[in-house]
């Protein structure tokens, strides 16, 4: 295996990103911290409000929890009642959605400046006094249940990435799926959801980013009046990262009605803050970044033994997954589609990248870290999540030099680390006749 080169300096933050974003900062004495980025180029503004809690914060019986979460925020609060959230926002020119995933809960409203003030009041009372009854519980219950169905149950990658996740992980909560699992959802309470609500929806465990047309003297004023007088909430619990290494492949398959057979290969990466962690953005991109990278030449244009292939590395705030999923055309022998795939891995852990696949990764890595700070919602998000996931914002000012200074001695190294035939874990799914499935349905 080939040995990681030292760590070298710490890039200098790049001028380009310190010229454009100017972050004024402050923490309410209720903890709530606040990040202002005022662009006044156009009369419109985009608030985010990151909330550090995910799938990553459950336990078994509540999994699910924080998605379901996600829908219940909508329901009405103490001064804005049920449905009123999104149509007080609409008639003022706004919209509003939120996702979830496995570290954080992120909501975020776009609107006009005129709008600010009527929406920190929108946001800031969905935070102080969230209506959570019996009624809403059961009523968002059943759509995120239906959700599930769709996305997971009768969706192949939803249920290759379901089962990838009990096999790449034993015992972190990373196992689970963020929609949680159907029996969890079906039996959530009340008082589960109101004791979850106290902790991880508290303003000390959240981040409010406001980018766009406003003054920030004016605007955190704003935020005091609406926000200052928001109770804290009890400190949450640490989250204990109890996963054991793996010692050798772990394989599980799927029988479902399908075309054609899929596969998933997930491998356990490095946690967010870890040097590695931009080493396999570079490969991620150069295996996997458009029609003329790596993967997708080699195994769907020249040995047309796929399909697609995509590669998803995604940072989180423990060490995460790389996950390689492919699907296959009719008849094709998931095997040698492996073969290949595990061949292609090797070759870039023994001979690394070429100078023009590295080159051109740290080009599409710089554009797209440029592109996504080119509008007010692209940086609110952006800044939010780099500081959910790294613990600061300022963090994004070094990526573009550490991807500059990324060598093929560190690609290699990497890649022989973590792509390991003894850290594997393979999920195949074969077809089988839509009446074959009816039946074991029937008898289970």
């Amino acid at each position: 295996m080939p040995k990681a080169p030292p760590r070298s300096a710490a890039p200098k933050p790049d001028p380009a990103l310190q010229s454009l974003l100017d972050v004024h900062e402050a923490t309410l004495p209720n903890g709530l911290r606040v990040r202002l980025l005022a662009n006044p180029q156009t009369p419109v503004v985009s608030l985010y409000t990151f909330f550090q809690v995910g799938s990553r914060n459950e336990r078994p019986g509540i999994t699910g929890i924080s998605h379901l979460f996600e829908h219940m925020m909508f329901n009405g609060a103490k001064k804005y009642g049920p449905k009123q959230f999104d149509r007080v926002l609409e008639s003022n020119g706004g919209r509003s959605n939120a996702y979830t995933s496995t570290d954080m809960t992120v909501y975020y409203d776009d609107f006009s400046s005129d709008a600010l003030e009527t929406v920190l009041d929108l946001e800031s009372d969905r935070m102080r006094s969230l209506r959570i009854s019996d009624a809403n519980l059961a009523s968002e219950r059943e759509v995120v249940k239906e959700e599930r169905r769709v996305r997971v149950d009768n969706e192949i990658t939803g249920m290759l990435d379901e089962e990838l996740g009990t096999l790449v992980y034993k015992a972190h909560p990373y196992r689970w799926p963020v929609i949680g699992w159907m029996a969890d959802i079906e039996n959530i309470s009340r008082q589960d959801c109101e004791e979850y609500f106290r902790t991880y929806y508290a303003p000390n465990n959240a981040v409010l980013y406001i980018s766009g047309d406003i003054d920030p003297k004016k605007t955190l004023a704003l935020i005091r009046r609406y926000y200052g007088d928001i109770p804290k909430g009890p400190r949450p619990l640490p989250v204990v990262d109890a996963e054991p290494s793996q010692k050798g492949e772990r394989r599980a398959v799927i029988r479902h009605p399908a075309q054609s057979p899929s596969l998933m290969v997930g491998f356990r990466g490095p946690r967010a803050t870890a040097p590695d962690a931009q080493v396999l953005d570079v490969i991620q991109y150069a295996l996997n970044k458009g029609e003329g990278s790596r993967l997708v030449k080699g195994l769907v244009y020249e040995q047309q033994l796929a399909v697609s292939v995509m590669l998803d590395w995604g940072w989180r705030i423990d060490p995460g997954a790389i996950v390689f999923y492919m699907e296959l055309k009719p008849g094709s022998d998931p095997q040698k589609v492996e073969a290949a795939l595990y061949a292609e891995l090797e070759r870039v852990a023994r001979e690394g990248l070429t100078e023009r696949e590295l080159q051109k990764a740290k080009n599409n890595l710089r554009a797209d870290h440029f592109r996504e700070l080119g509008t007010n919602t692209g940086r609110a998000h952006a800044l939010g999540n780099y500081e959910a996931l790294l613990g600061s914002w300022r963090s994004l000012l070094e990526l573009p030099g550490h991807y500059a200074a990324i060598t093929n001695e560190q690609v290699k190294a990497a890649a022989a680390k973590y792509f390991a035939p003894e850290g594997r874990s393979v999920v195949t799914l074969l077809p089988v006749p839509e009446s074959e499935s009816e039946s074991e349905t029937a008898a289970a």
